[in-house]
């Protein structure tokens, strides 16, 4: 009798390690490890050697960085999708696509369950779960963590009695995700909020006072609202984004210290580094206030809320999300111009912008030589504006 199939999202780190032999009892299972790169140091040189010293029966490695900035990062982009006004979403947009993986991986493979090293208490496992459901709801999914009940002394214990190889860090324990498009850390010190971060816990950015003393200034062009180009060099998205994650990092831009709301009902201390993802929604939303209309920034405010969360709440794979999204690229059609931003000890600060399909008039906007406004117009406008207000005074407030 044929054992079952199982692929495992696999990092390479502590939980996905143990899981990789623990299914394989568990479940009496052939185990065959996924690890998608997609960016930011997201995969480990040696993730290959460690799945198979693991027990994985066959080892699927993907290239996913292209495919991750085009089909999520760069849409969550133009809506400007920020959760709480702070995140910019990386390893909520990395689920969707490792989930995708997934799927495609466990067809080709034949398998008919697929795993993930989640917790019980956290947003992500609600993410590979939903958008696995989505895509293929006949597959059944795991998550060993959120069911073994063992703690980290004990999966260290587990791992040291079956040879499965590890690196057991010395200081603060850290549970980190990254890729390309940020950092996120948590656990250890950092959960409680009273305490401000250690350097350690930061590896994308300077500190403020390590940062250079002299600002630094660069330009970056979008055509319809996705960036294309810094300081007139034609870059590749994948690129682009690891030079400006560079360049903001070393002023020190891009540090998030932030008391989150989860999904699963509970509030969690979160350090996000994402120096690229700072600056680009910062300047792309500074050429939209050029660009678009005052109804269209205004809905689309409001409409940037309704994309993050459901970014943030695993719910990538729906049709509410195709409909934002194409509203979303309707109003990106005209987003394209340059805007120069300037990068100073932890801050960044938008102090110019330009663009061919710009709004923004000079002859109606001056008070100098060359005014075109209609001054005389603004007293027929006034009166017919104000007319509700004098109605509604006169009768119903009784004034003269």
């Amino acid at each position: 009798m044929a054992k079952n199939k199982v692929v495992l999202a696999y990092s390479g780190g502590l939980d996905t390690s143990v899981a990789v032999r623990w299914i394989a009892e568990k479940y009496d299972a052939e185990v065959v490890t996924l690890t998608i790169d997609l960016g930011g140091g997201s995969i480990r040189s040696d993730v290959e050697e460690r799945a198979l010293r693991a027990g994985a029966s066959k080892v699927v490695i993907v290239d996913g960085r292209e495919a991750f900035v085009r089909d999520f990062v760069f849409p969550a982009l133009k809506a400007g999708a920020i959760y709480e006004g702070v995140y910019p979403l990386a390893t909520a947009l990395g689920r969707p696509l490792i989930a995708q993986y997934l799927v495609q991986v466990a067809e080709e493979e034949g398998a008919g369950i697929v795993a993930h090293g989640c917790t019980g208490k956290g947003n992500d496992q609600v993410r590979f779960d939903v958008s696995v459901a989505a895509l293929n709801p006949s597959l059944k999914v795991i998550a060993p963590a959120r069911e073994w009940g063992m703690t980290r002394e004990q999966e260290i214990e587990y791992a040291a009695q079956h040879g499965i190889p590890l690196e057991i860090k010395e200081g603060p324990s850290y549970s980190v995700d990254v890729n390309l498009w940020g950092r996120s850390v948590e656990a250890g010190n950092l959960e409680d909020p009273t305490v401000q971060p250690p350097e350690e816990a930061y590896t994308w950015t300077r500190s403020i006072e390590a940062s250079p003393d002299a600002p630094t200034d660069i330009e970056i062009t979008f055509e319809a609202g996705v960036p294309v180009a810094i300081d007139g060099e034609v870059m590749e998205p994948i690129s682009l984004i690891e030079h400006l994650g560079q360049l903001a990092g070393e002023n020190g831009v891009g540090r998030i210290d932030h008391v989150e709301n989860r999904l699963v009902g509970i509030k969690s201390r979160e350090v996000y580094e994402a120096p690229a993802g700072t600056v680009l929604h910062k300047a792309r939303q500074a050429l939209e206030t050029l660009t678009l209309s005052k109804e269209q920034v205004r809905l689309k405010s409001h409409l940037a809320i309704d994309y993050a969360d459901l970014v943030y709440n695993g719910l990538w794979f729906t049709a509410h999300r195709q409909d934002l999204e194409a509203y979303v690229e309707s109003t990106q059609r005209y987003v394209s111009g340059t805007v120069k931003v300037r990068l100073h000890k932890g801050s960044c600060t938008v102090i110019g912008r330009e663009s061919p399909l710009s709004l923004y008039r000079h002859d109606l906007a001056t008070y100098e030589e060359g005014d075109t406004f209609d001054h005389a117009a603004s007293v027929g406008f006034i009166s017919i504006y104000g007319l509700p207000v004098r109605t509604q005074s006169r009768i119903q407030l009784h004034r003269k």
